[in-house]
């Protein structure tokens, strides 16, 4: 019996004596990876706030900046959209999230 491992990546791996053996080359899963965001470490040291700022600015926990700023999770969703809208306009964006008014 083959024993399979879903990985946080999205990678699939065969466990083997204790060892993870992709079942994709490299190559190909590297292909299929999807396309880079802005790094949350650099949108969060652009907009100068600590993590837990950020994460108190965002609504998320400061385990999850935390787990996207270290590889161990990618923001998906609306989080990835609302970071993607961050990297060209933070000051807008913080200020909707914060319920000011902005000059139109």
């Amino acid at each position: 019996m083959r024993r399979l491992r879903l990985k946080a990546d999205g990678r699939i791996v065969e466990l083997c004596d204790g060892r993870e053996i992709p079942l994709v080359p490299s190559e190909l899963a590297s292909a299929a990876a999807p396309v880079a965001q802005p790094a949350v470490r650099d949108l969060r040291r652009k907009a100068q706030l600590t993590q837990l700022e950020f994460a108190a600015k965002l609504g998320v926990p400061v385990e999850t900046i935390r787990n996207w700023e270290q590889g161990k999770r990618a923001p998906r969703g609306p989080a990835r959209a609302l970071l993607a809208v961050i990297a060209h306009s933070p000051e807008t964006v913080f200020a909707a999230l914060a319920g000011e008014p902005t000059a139109a």
